[in-house]
């Protein structure tokens, strides 16, 4: 069950990428898309939080944690990976496409999800490199390789290749960090609330600067759905800080990989990218991602 929702995790991403991107595209602007998905984001969990009894009480706990030092200052910081991951897709979906996105991500969720979780990060504690656990992320970064066969991106500048690598060794760090002030706590609905909070702080400010120096977006596109960028980071975050105690970081970001490359190739069928991989290509990637997460998980399920 906790496995189905770290795949669900990948696709909630995946959708989100591809509606900041469009929307960041729409604009003009990847920083004032990232402000506005971040900001409605955090608008919905203040309205929970206030409404809901437990997220009354996880805020009061947040509160006497941080003034009694039970909630270190660290902890609170998950924000600023999210920024980073909301940033990166308006900045470069439109261009990449989402394929040679979640390409980035896959490779530096799963590298830092295995360094994260032998260092003992996340809630779960020290998680041991198994054989089964090294093999998985092994066959997740052959997917990212097998993803790139055919691709031109010799004419894309380099810091827009090296952005997603570093969101998702960013989204790595995110999920433990919000895991551990999850736990500490005691609610996903608060520890989802900060992550949006000191996000949007640090997106508004960077999106300012840019304002000042080249003007503000000529116009806001009218589409609906371009706006639901926030409303799902809510739900995916949400689903990260409740899931990784029960994963461990690595075998969560395998999930997530594999939600990632499924739902990519669906979206890169339906509106094809000009830097996407072929059909073939990514669905073999797929399936090699698949079998990652497979040698990853059963050998924890035996020892159960």
């Amino acid at each position: 069950m906790a496995l189905s929702g770290a795949v669900l995790v990948g696709v909630l991403t995946t959708v989100q990428a591809q509606i900041n991107g469009a929307l960041g595209a729409a604009i003009g602007d990847g920083f004032v898309a990232a402000v506005i998905s971040f900001g409605s984001g955090l608008g919905i969990l203040v309205m929970l939080s206030a409404l809901l009894p437990g997220g009354r009480a996880g805020l009061a706990r947040l509160v006497r944690g941080v003034r009694e030092g039970g909630v270190r200052p660290w902890m609170l910081l998950g924000g600023l990976a999210g920024a980073l991951t909301v940033a990166t897709q308006g900045l470069t979906v439109a261009v990449l496409g989402v394929a040679v996105f979640t390409v980035g991500v896959v490779a530096g969720q799963t590298v830092n999800g295995l360094v994260l979780d032998r260092a003992g990060y996340g809630p779960a504690g020290v998680v041991s490199v198994t054989i089964g656990r090294l093999g998985g992320a092994v066959l997740a970064l052959a997917a990212v390789v097998v993803s790139l066969v055919g691709e031109g991106v010799s004419d894309v500048p380099l810091w827009m290749l090296l952005l997603p690598f570093l969101a998702g060794a960013g989204i790595a760090w995110q999920q433990a960090t919000n895991g551990r002030l999850r736990q500490a706590v005691r609610s996903p609905l608060t520890a989802t609330l900060v992550n949006f909070a000191g996000g949007t702080v640090v997106l508004a400010l960077a999106a300012a600067i840019r304002i000042g120096i080249v003007g503000a977006p000529p116009r806001m596109p009218t589409e609906p759905w371009l706006y639901l960028g926030g409303a799902i980071g809510v739900v995916y975050i949400f689903l990260s800080a409740a899931l990784v105690r029960h994963t461990g970081v690595l075998q969560l970001g395998l999930g997530s990989v594999v939600g990632l490359l499924v739902t990519s190739v669906v979206i890169d069928a339906v509106w094809p990218a000009p830097s996407g991989p072929p059909l073939v290509i990514a669905l073999i990637s797929v399936a090699i991602a698949l079998v990652g997460v497979v040698i990853a998980v059963v050998p924890r399920w035996r020892r159960r």
